[in-house]
């Protein structure tokens, strides 16, 4: 196969990629899914169609100068080594939910869970975040003595609490109110678990006591991290399974978070 049939399925190829992001970005935000881990594939995609565009103009420009052409090398260098890290912390997400290796045995001491936020719409339960409310539930009846602390505060462009709406969820699927605390303040990981922590002691639930901490597949690593970091010494943690159809977007988000968390001392 010659070279420059090589290089015109490169290009095919590539486009294809970028439309697949354009569409899913487009696709998430209709949904009422803005983040980071939805814009950045859509900036990503765009750029990628802008350059197949404007390729013969590109390639003209930068050979016009050395430097141009050693820039843009060292770009494709980058962009190689990101998506490989990309890629690698992908494989390391997929193999650290341990939420199958929670049994009622290892779990019987456990005083409380905490179900964490990850984002509504419309005053409503997203899919992911119903997740890990079903998941929250199937613990809270298998702990009946447990407390339930639901934690998330107010998005700008909405005015309930996260945690306003994730506790009428549980109420609404039978989980008894008096067992319900709600932690409406924090709009971070971080604090989540910061504010989540004088409202436990409240209700006799001290750092070291037992908590399991309930939240997606992807996320639950970085939050037992930062809540051993915070002083919660006997944490377990239990995994909701993302929908396919956010879960990579979920994940690309979740690559930024965590290198923003080792950058501010978070773990």
């Amino acid at each position: 196969m010659s070279a420059s049939v090589l290089r015109q399925l490169f290009s095919i190829f590539t486009l294809l990629i970028a439309t697949l992001l354009v569409v899913d970005a487009v696709f998430l935000m209709s949904t009422g899914l803005v983040n980071f881990g939805v814009m950045l594939p859509l900036c990503i995609g765009c750029g990628l169609i802008l350059l197949r565009w404007k390729w013969q103009q590109f390639g003209r420009w930068r050979s016009q100068r050395v430097w141009r052409q050693k820039v843009w090398t060292l770009a494709q260098l980058l962009a190689g080594a990101w998506l490989l890290s990309l890629v690698l912390f992908f494989i390391f997400l997929q193999r650290t939910n341990d939420a199958a290796g929670l049994t009622d045995k290892n779990t019987a001491t456990i005083k409380a869970i905490m179900i964490l936020g990850s984002g509504s719409f419309k005053c409503s339960a997203s899919p992911t975040l119903a997740a890990r409310l079903d998941l929250g539930l199937e613990w809270a009846r298998r702990l009946p003595a447990s407390k339930v602390l639901v934690t998330g505060g107010k998005n700008w462009t909405l005015p309930c609490a996260e945690a306003q709406i994730m506790g009428d969820y549980l109420r609404a699927h039978g989980l008894a109110a008096g067992r319900i605390i709600q932690e409406e303040r924090s709009t971070t990981t971080y604090e989540n678990l910061l504010f989540s922590q004088p409202l436990l002691e409240k209700n006799a639930v001290t750092p070291h006591d037992e908590i399991l901490i309930v939240s997606s597949d992807f996320h639950v690593l970085r939050a037992r991290m930062i809540a051993r970091r915070l002083g919660w010494s006997s944490v377990q943690t239990a995994g909701a399974t993302t929908p396919l159809y956010i879960r990579y977007n979920d994940w690309l988000r979740e690559y930024f978070s965590f290198i923003k968390g080792f950058l501010l001392r978070m773990y």
